[in-house]
This record gives C-alpha cells, sequence and structure tokens, in this order.
C-alpha cells in the first residue's frame, strides 16, 4: 500500500488595509476581505436567480469564464461580474429543487491595486431545507513531472459504474488553484468516486484524448471534532491563546496524478511517393501490426512491397519510408497499391481494413538551359558527359569525441553492407597514423540509412577514418567520394561521475518484477542520460560538469520507459519523484548523493528553478543544492474550515502546505491508495 502526507492548509487571514499617509505607507498585501451577501452565506430555501456579494475594498475578477465554477454544473455558465467592491452572480439556469449549490471562486477575485489573491473563495446556498456541507479536499500533478495541475477540473460520482466518467456529466466540480490544490464542496454523506480533467470540450466529462487523472478507491466524506488554537491580540498588543472546538473535514488528503492515455484512433492519415524512389505512409497512431502492402501494376505486379524495398520506421512507428530498391519500380511513374493494415473502427476495435492507393511520382517541369558558348579548345561540351551523383556520406557526431559513445555515420538513402576493407581507423601516435585493430562498423539500428563505428577510445587521442572512392554504396548503387574524418576524444578530466544512493526503497515493497530507474535531468527538466538502480544505487558516468536534475519513476512493468495510466483498465501511472535539490557537478569530480524517495513532500519535490506552473504570488524559498542542509517543509493543518456557520466554506480549503510520502495518513494527510 502506497501511502502520502500532505502538510493542509492553512486558513486565510482577512485583514482591512489600513489608511495610508500621504506620503506614502506600508504595501497592502492582504486580499480583499468578505463583508457580506444576499443571501447570507449557507441560506436556505433560495429562490432567487442572482447573488451578491460585497467586499472590504475594490476588486477585479482575473479570467472568471475559466475559473469561477458552479456546482451542480450548469448547462449555461452563470454571469460573473464585479464593480468596485460589489460582485454579482446571474444563474442563466433554472436552480433545481432541494439542492445545494456552491460558487467556487479559485483564485479568479484580487484587490483591484496590488492584485492581491483571495484564493478558495467559495459561497454556498441551498433551494431547500437543508445545506449540504461535506467536502473532499486534495491535490493534482501532472504524473509524469510532477507540475503543479492549474486550472484543472475535479469532480465526483455518486454514479459507481465504470462508464459514468464518460458518460455522465460530474455531479459535484472545483477547479484546482495556482498550487493545483481543489476542494470539492456541498456534498452529502454517500460513496463518491473523484475524477480529474481538462475538458477540453466543456461537456463536464471525460473524453479518451483528454488529460485524466482518478482515485483507485471510492471515497465516503465526513467530519471530526477537534480543537483548534486562536491568538487574540489586546488594545496593548498583549496576546493570548483561546482554545475551542472546530470541524475537521475528511478526506483532505487525496492526492491525483494525470496523465494522458496517448489514444489516437488508428487509421491511415496519408500516403504519398515524394520522390521515384520512395514511398511514405502515416498512420494516425502507432501501429502494432506492419500493413501489408501488393503492388498492383506492372512488370511486378503481384509481389510484396515488403520485399521490393528496404523499409524505415520512425520511433513511433506511426510513420514508415518504403525505399524502392527495384528499379523497375523506382521507373513508374504510377504505382497501384493494395494496402491491407488495422483501423479502428466505431466500436473502438482494431479490424483489417484493405484499400487500394495510387502513388504518383510527378515530374517537376525542366527549366530550358541556354546554349552554352563553346571555348576554344573545348573537345566535348560539358552537357555531353555524363552526370554521376555521389553517396553523401557524413558523420553526424560533433568532432569533439565522447569516451562512451561510438561514432554514427549517415547516408540520405539506405546504404549497402559496407565491407571490412572499404574503410580504415587509424590513431595518431605523434607524427605517424598507425591502424587500430579493435574496432568495428555495424548497420545503426535505427535506420537503414546509417552505420556505427565503434572502438575503445583512449582519452585526449585524435583518430582519423577513411573510406577509399567508390567503396560505401546505397541500394541504387551510387558510391562515395574519397572519404575522411579527423575527430579528437575528450579526456577523463572533462567528465564527473553522480551516483545516487536510494535509501528507502524497502519501505516501497515493491514486487520482485519491479524495478526502479533513474533519469538524470536537465535544467530544462528533460533527460540526458538513464540508470536502472541496482544494489540500492544509480550511476551516471561520463557526465559533462553542469547542473543536473533527478527524477525516478518505478517500473512496475519492466519495459523500460515510464507507462502511462489507463482509466478503463483502472491502471495508474507509474509512480515519480523528484529528488528536491539541483545536483551541481564539476570537472574530474565524483558527486555521491543519498535520496530518500519518501521523505520530501510531493508538492515541494520537485526544485523551483525547473518548474514551469510557477505561483504568481511570492514563494520561500524551497530549494537547496547538493551541499545544503535539508529545509524544513511546511506543515499542520488549520482544521476549520466551516468559519461560517452553517457549513459555508469560505476560507482557503486549497492552501498552500506540504505533501508527504513518509506513510501514515493522519491529520492532513495526502494519500493514493496505490498497491504495487
Amino acid at each position: 500500500m502506497r501511502i502520502l502526507l500532505i502538510g493542509a492548509i492553512a486558513s486565510l487571514v482577512g485583514a482591512c488595509a489600513s489608511i495610508g499617509r500621504p506620503e506614502g505607507g506600508p504595501r497592502d498585501v492582504t486580499p480583499p476581505v468578505f463583508v457580506r451577501s444576499n443571501p447570507e452565506p449557507g441560506a436556505l430555501n433560495v429562490d432567487r436567480n442572482r447573488i451578491d456579494i460585497w467586499f472590504d475594498e475594490n476588486l477585479k475578477l482575473e479570467d472568471p469564464v475559466n475559473k469561477v465554477v458552479v456546482s451542480p454544473v450548469q448547462k449555461e455558465n452563470a454571469r460573473v461580474n464585479a464593480n468596485g467592491r460589489h460582485l454579482t452572480v446571474e444563474f442563466r439556469d433554472t436552480l433545481a429543487d432541494s439542492t445545494t449549490y456552491i460558487i467556487d471562486f479559485a483564485d479568479a477575485i484580487r484587490d483591484l491595486n496590488e492584485g492581491n489573491i483571495l484564493d478558495g473563495f467559495a459561497y454556498d446556498f441551498s433551494t431547500g431545507n437543508a445545506l449540504d456541507t461535506l467536502t473532499i479536499s486534495g491535490m493534482v500533478f501532472e504524473a509524469r513531472n510532477l507540475e503543479p495541475a492549474q486550472g484543472m477540473v475535479v469532480g465526483v460520482y455518486s454514479n459507481q459504474a465504470d462508464s459514468a466518467i464518460s458518460t455522465l456529466p460530474l455531479e459535484r466540480v472545483a477547479k484546482t488553484n495556482q498550487y493545483g490544490q481543489f476542494t470539492i464542496r456541498g456534498l452529502k454523506p454517500g460513496n463518491y468516486n473523484i475524477f480529474a480533467l481538462d475538458d477540453r470540450n466543456r461537456d463536464w466529462h471525460w473524453d479518451r484524448s483528454e488529460n485524466v487523472a482518478f482515485f483507485p478507491v471510492s471515497l465516503s466524506p465526513s467530519t471530526e471534532q477537534v480543537e483548534v488554537a486562536d491568538t487574540l491580540r489586546s488594545q496593548a498588543g498583549e496576546d493570548s491563546i483561546v482554545r475551542r472546538k472546530a470541524w475537521h473535514y475528511l478526506p483532505d488528503d487525496i492526492l491525483l496524478t494525470w496523465f494522458n492515455e496517448n489514444y489516437r484512433p488508428q487509421y491511415l492519415r496519408d500516403n504519398k511517393r515524394p520522390s521515384r524512389r520512395y514511398i511514405e505512409l502515416k498512420f494516425g497512431a502507432p501501429v502494432d501490426s506492419m500493413p501489408v502492402l501488393t503492388v498492383l501494376n506492372g512488370p511486378l505486379a503481384g509481389g510484396n512491397l515488403a520485399d521490393l524495398s528496404v523499409l524505415e520506421t520512425r520511433a513511433e512507428r506511426d510513420s514508415m519510408i518504403y525505399w524502392l530498391r527495384d528499379t523497375v519500380l523506382v521507373s513508374q511513374d504510377s504505382i497501384l497499391l493494395q494496402a491491407r493494415y488495422r483501423k479502428t473502427d466505431s466500436l473502438d476495435c482494431l479490424v483489417w481494413q484493405t484499400d487500394t492507393l495510387k502513388m504518383f511520382f510527378r515530374r517537376q517541369p525542366v527549366k530550358e538551359k541556354k546554349e552554352k558558348k563553346k571555348e576554344k579548345g573545348d573537345s566535348l561540351a560539358a552537357d555531353s558527359l555524363p552526370q554521376i551523383t555521389f553517396v553523401d556520406f557524413k558523420a553526424s557526431t560533433p568532432g569533439s569525441q565522447e569516451l562512451n559513445l561510438p561514432v554514427r555515420f549517415e547516408a540520405p538513402e539506405p546504404l549497402e553492407p559496407i565491407s571490412r576493407d572499404a574503410w580504415r581507423l587509424e590513431v595518431q601516435r605523434d607524427t605517424l597514423w598507425l591502424p587500430v585493430a579493435d574496432v568495428s562498423l555495424e548497420p545503426d539500428s535505427v535506420t537503414p540509412r546509417g552505420v556505427i563505428l565503434s572502438a575503445s577510445w583512449e582519452e585526449g587521442t585524435k583518430y582519423r577514418f577513411t573510406a577509399d572512392s567508390a567503396r560505401i554504396f546505397n541500394i541504387y548503387g551510387e558510391f562515395n567520394r574519397p572519404f575522411k574524418f579527423e575527430f579528437t576524444t575528450k579526456k577523463l578530466d572533462d567528465y564527473g561521475n553522480i551516483y545516487l544512493n536510494l535509501t528507502d526503497l524497502t519501505a516501497l515493497q515493491l514486487p520482485d518484477s519491479a524495478r526502479v530507474i533513474v533519469e538524470l535531468l536537465s535544467s530544462s527538466d528533460q533527460p540526458v542520460a538513464t540508470a536502472t538502480v541496482e544494489n540500492g544505487s544509480a550511476a551516471f558516468h561520463y557526465v559533462a560538469p553542469a547542473t543536473y536534475y533527478a527524477r525516478a519513476y518505478i517500473d512496475i512493468d519492466h519495459d523500460g520507459q515510464w507507462t502511462t495510466g489507463n482509466v478503463g483498465l483502472k491502471r495508474l501511472p507509474e509512480d515519480v519523484f523528484y529528488y528536491p535539490k539541483k545536483l551541481v557537478l564539476r570537472k574530474n569530480w565524483d558527486l555521491e548523493q543519498d535520496w530518500s524517495l519518501l521523505d520530501t513532500p510531493v508538492d515541494l519535490q520537485k526544485p523551483k528553478e525547473i518548474k514551469k506552473n510557477k505561483p504568481k504570488t511570492k514563494e520561500p524559498d524551497q530549494t537547496g543544492t547538493d551541499s545544503d542542509e535539508d529545509g524544513e517543509f511546511g506543515d499542520g493543518f488549520d482544521p476549520e474550515q466551516g468559519a461560517w456557520g452553517n457549513g459555508s466554506q469560505y476560507n482557503n480549503a486549497g492552501g498552500r502546505g506540504g505533501s508527504n510520502r513518509r506513510g501514515g495518513f493522519g491529520q492532513g494527510g495526502m494519500r493514493t491508495n496505490r498497491s504495487f
């Protein structure tokens, strides 16, 4: 069972801005404070379609169409306006009988002058005799990179059917704030399934192309009474502590990580013949079975195109190029193909489809050349000489060679196998070039247009690769000019090593089939190297000096790559962890660092330097370096969400806090019932 804690939520402190002196005063740092409303907060038997709310200062609304949500959801968005200190909400749908309504403003309300955000403000009322007051709170992050999900719809279903998320509108909704936090209000007692989605088409349910998150078990909201402490200040400036009873709303610790199923319907998206020499097919999604292509016209009719060509595919397997090897096919201006491939039908099933493809090569118009004046002594006009096309064989790696990598060579078209006597690799010793014996030149597994030169490189040494003329051929019989490529290997002193020791792997209780993979990240949050954890450690060798970051994921299916989730299969995405500090590597330096995956709060794991969804309000410094002491992370929980009585929630039910993977739910604990 995987357990996560979150230090939960600090409530808003309302304070009136003091009147400034003519020469200036302290800057206003407090958001607008609620003063009154009509109807009153938590009012019952409301039969009007307009809500009026007043604050203590002039305010403005930021993007209310997208940020302000009404729950239950409305077919037509309510009209929300602000004028001075007065805010109005007008419903354009008929209100349902005996229903609790919540208007969640998220972080749309700000004061006019300084832009201080009133985060988590919500207003509730009922059209019946009772007010539903239960809540579910938590946070939403992107599963792959732990970015806080801003402005994402989070909602619940009391309908427990698996199909509800894709067929029915969410029953109660909220939106995440700039920290990814949410609170769904106005719930009755019962069991709920909870989801988060980006709802691009605003139909309040999930379509397979949309980003989505789900909690793997149903939730039952509840309350518990707790004791809280208030600090009171007298006119003399003395503080005193007053303790009182308050209600704590549960659960307040739900962690949702959104993903995309990467679903794309399978179909033949495009087919063309941009050159005589190849045919290109593009599919709507990666193919699991290669298409069967049969030639229908010409001397090779009935032949399988796979036997008459060289296939080149993209890594995603959604695009493929057939290099026509047979000169008969190359010379045909039109090629008819019978294509049999798998296609997604109306029931979302893969079925075999057969089409006839007409592949035409359209000749480019030839520009007329002006007749060149024959010079004295010319015995033969230049245009009468045969034109030779050479193979443009070249290195695709820089001249400064990494010690741990091979050299890649590439040509514009597929190459024939290159014989060992067609090339040589030499190493420079003083002024002499001596042959290297232990070396190989193998076809590139990624593309038939490339080859890989591998050897045990010596540091700081100059090498020369040479191929004589007409020794390297492509599949069309064209050959190379004399080729020479010189390069120098880097020195060992140019590198460093990074060792990350994962100290709490046993606490994860992983199955034997699972493994932990660590990615070394650049300052743009992109992987630059990958290592599998062995004996509790991930080792990165031959690393260039720079500032790096680290991310780990649990490779549950043991396929060597991060696997996304699947709603239909109720499969969560593979869990991701960030090392919360930057790793500064120097030349000729070994950096060794212990890393506890479960110690750092989820919302504080990702270093702020590489975080993209940064809140607009100022944050305390959260990130150290490899040599820093561990910092103190925010925790603690203000359980009093119902500050207005009758269960009305006006304070910040989704405020800043820390989420933590130490285990144990506890008060304010962030959890994700994941069993590995």
